[in-house]
């Protein structure tokens, strides 16, 4: 309960027994829907007590002390006074250490309240699902999800890798030249589906959207691949209709040279390409290497790429200056039509100034292409010293 709340409880604490629950009851009015959970919460009453006090409220029942009053601690006695080894019990049940054996009765159970209440009983520790409820709130215990937190094991270069690419980034930054930090957004459905998320509509007015996702009533899929120039912080998306390939990524990337690069970096002697490494800019894929090689070709300009250490995307600028307020620009709206995605898109704007351009790829882009040891060999690819599977310069010819 909010901190508002202590005045009333200090009082509510030196009242008669009736007076405790009539207060109760007012409070719970007033707070309105969920305002009995709340205040059972709150003082520890029965949440039919606060039932109770809410009900004599309304019938406007003379909040005074009577004659006859319940001598103090009477009532019955709780499930601990009786059962003391009873929260021991509980406690061995739901330990993740101490679940038992894996024999066990509830080893393999999902343990609700009346589960656990079944299986206590079964111990001789008579209870009901909701003493379960109130138990468990003793021990500490409330409702939890599972929380991705493991990022897996760490490769050993992870922290040289970390720091190299620092390095490098301040390196190109002090000469003047472009730091890309390049990725693909999450593939989204386009058409009348439910996106997750809250705005703002007329009350009792929500967007209508189809009740089942079936891939066929999807107007298509949109594949955003996004560049955001670290530097001047400004992000470009492009938007594809198909797939992810390294052809793809890319041309991404040369969309953004052409829209903005060439315009604010005419002079640079070089540009460093920060990217994931798996997906489409794998650190192992061929044709990554041989896309961007022709890119380099047709700008005369070396790029150099540096790519992150598995189980470490989070990490990439991308993901957490661009692509977490794209999400969040775009929460609760339908995505029904190709135009929402990009406008949507490039329609997100930050209090830190944030700009993104958008555009729709309406290339087809073939998966599964090869790229064979002969055109390999003929890429111009400068390995660095630190982490050379991950930090590499492609050179024009």
């Amino acid at each position: 309960m909010p901190d508002t709340t202590e005045y009333w409880l200090q009082v509510l604490h030196t009242l008669p027994e009736a007076q405790r629950r009539w207060l109760a009851g007012a409070k719970a009015l007033e707070f309105g829907r969920g305002g009995p959970t709340r205040v059972q919460r709150a003082t520890g009453f029965s949440i039919n007590t606060v039932a109770k006090g809410m009900r004599e409220v309304r019938e406007g029942l003379p909040c005074n002390t009577p004659d006859r009053l319940r001598r103090s601690g009477a009532g019955r006695p709780s499930v601990e006074e009786v059962d003391p080894e009873t929260l021991q019990a509980l406690k061995q049940l739901v330990e993740p250490s101490t679940a038992g054996s894996p024999m066990g009765a509830l080893r393999w159970t999902h343990k609700s309240t009346r589960t656990l209440a079944e299986e206590l009983t079964r111990q001789r520790h008579v209870v009901s699902p909701n003493t379960v409820g109130r138990l468990l709130e003793v021990l500490g215990y409330s409702l939890q999800v599972n929380a991705k937190s493991k990022e897996g094991r760490s490769p050993p270069e992870r922290d040289a890798q970390f720091l190299y690419i620092n390095k490098q980034v301040a390196q190109f930054q002090s000469a003047g030249n472009p730091v890309l930090s390049v990725d693909a957004k999450k593939k989204e459905r386009v058409g009348d589906f439910k996106n997750a998320g809250h705005t703002y509509r007329p009350k009792e007015k929500p967007a209508q959207v189809n009740v089942y996702d079936f891939p066929d009533l999807a107007v298509g899929v949109a594949v955003p691949y996004g560049a955001y120039d670290v530097s001047r912080n400004r992000g470009f998306v492009n938007v594809g209709m198909n797939h992810d390939t390294a052809e793809f990524a890319v041309e991404s990337i040369r969309w953004w040279w052409r829209r903005y690069g060439q315009r604010h970096y005419a002079s640079s002697s070089g540009w460093l390409v920060c990217a994931d490494g798996g997906g489409s800019n794998s650190s192992r894929s061929r044709g990554w290497k041989w896309h961007l090689y022709k890119l380099s070709q047709e700008l005369s300009i070396p790029v150099t790429v540096c790519h992150y250490p598995p189980g470490t995307s989070k990490w990439n600028k991308i993901e957490h200056r661009m692509f977490s307020f794209i999400s969040t620009n775009w929460q609760g709206i339908p995505l029904e039509s190709y135009a929402t995605v990009v406008n949507l898109i490039a329609g997100t704007r930050t209090r830190g100034g944030l700009k993104i351009g958008a555009r729709l790829d309406p290339n087809v882009y073939e998966k599964g292409q090869k790229v064979s040891d002969e055109v390999m060999a003929e890429i111009p690819i400068k390995r660095h010293q630190i982490n050379p599977q991950w930090n590499y310069t492609i050179q024009p010819k």
